[in-house]
Order: C-alpha cells, then sequence, then structure tokens
C-alpha cells in the first residue's frame, strides 16, 4: 500500500508493545481530565523544567482516538483535509483498487481535476465520498435486518 501524502509512519514500523502500553496510559490520563480543558505537564529531552500543555476538549478527543489506535497495535496515518491525492493515496483510502477508483472518478460522484495527464483528488472529497457510501451501507444493512425480523 502507498502512503498517503505527508504520511509519516511512526519509526517505520506497528507500534511495539512498549508503544501500546504508553499511549493506553496515556489515553487513560487525558481520558480522566477530558472533561474540560486538561493541562498536562511534559518534559523535554534534557530539560530542567516542565512545559506545560493545555488541551481542548476537541483535542483530547482526537488524541484519545490516536492513542486508541496505537495502544491496539494499528498503524495511524494523517491526511490533511486539503491535501490533493493521487488515484493510488485515494483508493487506499477508500479501500478499492485504483482503476475502479478512476471508473467511480469519470462517472462523477467525486469531484476531481487533471494536472496535465493525471488526476488529482482534494482529501475532504475522498472523506465525503466514504461518509455517504458508508452511510448508504448502514441504510441498506438496516432495511435488511428490518425485512428479515418481518420474516421471523
Amino acid at each position: 500500500m502507498t502512503l498517503p501524502a505527508f504520511a509519516e509512519p511512526l519509526g517505520g514500523r506497528l507500534p511495539s508493545i512498549a508503544d501500546r502500553h504508553v499511549a493506553n496510559q496515556l489515553r487513560s490520563v487525558i481520558a480522566a481530565t477530558a472533561t474540560g480543558d486538561a493541562t498536562l505537564r511534559v518534559m523535554e529531552a534534557g530539560g530542567r523544567t516542565p512545559t506545560e500543555i493545555t488541551l481542548t476538549p476537541g483535542m483530547s478527543e482526537l488524541l484519545m482516538e490516536m492513542l486508541r489506535h496505537i495502544g491496539s497495535g494499528h498503524a495511524v496515518t494523517f491526511v490533511p483535509i486539503g491535501e490533493l491525492l493521487t488515484t493510488q493515496q485515494a483508493a487506499d483510502l477508500l479501500n478499492v483498487s485504483r482503476p475502479h477508483l478512476i471508473s467511480l472518478l469519470e462517472r462523477g460522484p467525486i469531484p476531481h481535476h487533471r494536472v496535465g495527464r493525471h488526476r488529482r483528488i482534494r482529501a475532504q472529497d475522498i472523506f465525503a465520498y466514504k461518509a455517504q457510501r458508508d452511510a448508504g451501507r448502514s441504510e441498506a444493512l438496516d432495511a435488511l435486518a428490518a425485512e428479515d425480523a418481518d420474516l421471523l
């Protein structure tokens, strides 16, 4: 799998057991103070005095979500919303093949533009399409479950 634009693997590896443990500990600390602004004291390497960082509830939620994935041993990739993606990067985010993505682009549900012969897609358009696709799938699954319940 190719890495999305500006993706930087954390150390080029999956989180170690120690990384997972630290992520789970930090997530617990942030969760305990997530009701309001959380203030963390961070010691910089070689520093003598801690630096205080105040986390807003939104930032706390974002960090806890990231730490939840790392704590579970999953790799994490960040994609800036305004980033222009190649067709391969966009296909990887949607978990589809590149040829399938290109057919979607040509049918029109995902806006894109061309740079020379190459197509570029905004990350926010990929995320919007993915949310719409997932909502449609959820509705279809709910309808099937309702039909199945009627048969029982």
